[in-house]
């Protein structure tokens, strides 16, 4: 079988709360795999550690415990082979369009000359249908067109892997569909590998291949993998004529709404779904429990070990 792209391996948050007491273990035994090309979302109530793990991903925060592998390396920092696009849209305001994307090109290719860096710069504006706004500043777009900004920005360096940290969040409905389009629509272009956080069980319904499911917070976990059972090919428009999008939908509402809370904690847990949550996939004839897909490494080697006897490389 072939290695997952990104791994994460017995992952663990925990904050110290001073005065004596226990620190406050936010998750606790995180283990999920995305591969090349997939879009992944991963949906909880707040304070479950969503938005820590993503950050643990992109290398601008550390797990207490676990590992985290993406491309064969460790990831101990940041790098441009993982963009983030946040909630805020994060545009250098005294910089056009244009020169907030030029300026994360020039990064990526330093020895690119000022007509190549606005060149490719252009492409990816071109992209997110930014073409005729290009020499706006921020303060002159809208927020739907700052934060196609923020994905042109981050498609420009080409990474490895999207992060997405509930980027529409602040979008009314209509600017948030569009963008959702637009996604879809780039996507489909470049074949991106993408880690969503989302609130939005449609939105995790129309972009993603598979959605992890948190449990609620302290010593939050991935309680249960779903495999989207909708076309691959989707859009908005039709989504709810799908037999399978209400088995789908209501599968994942009922676990927001009842089995969160019940199974936190580690409740409910039985003997290996810890570190291999089970794969499940909702359809008109009933829910499919799927074989978990495992690594294709023995069942005792872990990242930590790899990473002694020099299998895997430090990012």
């Amino acid at each position: 079988m072939t290695k997952a792209l990104i791994s994460a391996e017995g992952l663990a948050k925990r904050f110290p709360q001073g005065q004596g007491q226990p620190p406050l273990t936010v998750f606790e035994n995180l283990w999920f795999e995305i591969a090349h090309g997939e879009f992944a979302c991963i949906i909880g109530h707040s304070g479950c550690g969503k938005s820590t793990i993503l950050n643990a991903l992109a290398g601008l925060d550390t797990a207490s415990e676990g590992n985290i592998i993406v491309g064969g390396k460790h990831v101990e920092g940041p790098s441009l082979d993982r963009a983030v696009i946040f909630q805020g849209n994060a545009l250098m305001p005294w910089l056009s369009a244009l020169g907030n994307v030029e300026l994360a090109v020039s990064s990526r290719h330093k020895d690119w000359s000022r007509a190549e860096v606005r060149e490719h710069a252009m492409k990816y504006l071109d992209l997110v249908h930014l073409n005729g706004s290009e020499l706006k500043k921020p303060s002159q777009l809208s927020g739907g067109m700052k934060q196609r900004v923020g994905i042109a920005r981050a498609l420009s360096i080409e990474p490895q892997i999207l992060l997405m940290d509930e980027p529409f969040s602040a979008l009314d409905a209509l600017t948030r569909g569009s963008l959702q389009d637009e996604v879809l629509s780039v996507r489909a272009k470049t074949k991106q590998t993408i880690f969503m956080i989302t609130h939005d069980v449609d939105e995790a319904m129309l972009l993603a291949d598979k959605i992890l499911l948190m449990t609620n917070g302290p010593k939050a976990r991935i309680a249960e993998i779903v495999e989207n059972t909708l076309p691959k090919e989707r859009s908005r428009t039709d989504l709810h004529k799908h037999p399978n999008y209400y088995p789908l939908r209501n599968h994942m509402i009922e676990f927001l709404v009842t089995r969160s809370r019940e199974l936190a904690g580690g409740a409910g847990a039985k003997p290996g779904e810890l570190r291999h949550p089970p794969v499940v996939r909702p359809t008109i004839g009933g829910t499919t429990h799927v074989e978990t897909a495992r690594s294709s490494q023995p069942a005792e080697s872990t990242a930590a070990t790899d990473l002694q006897a020099g299998r895997v490389s430090a990012a």
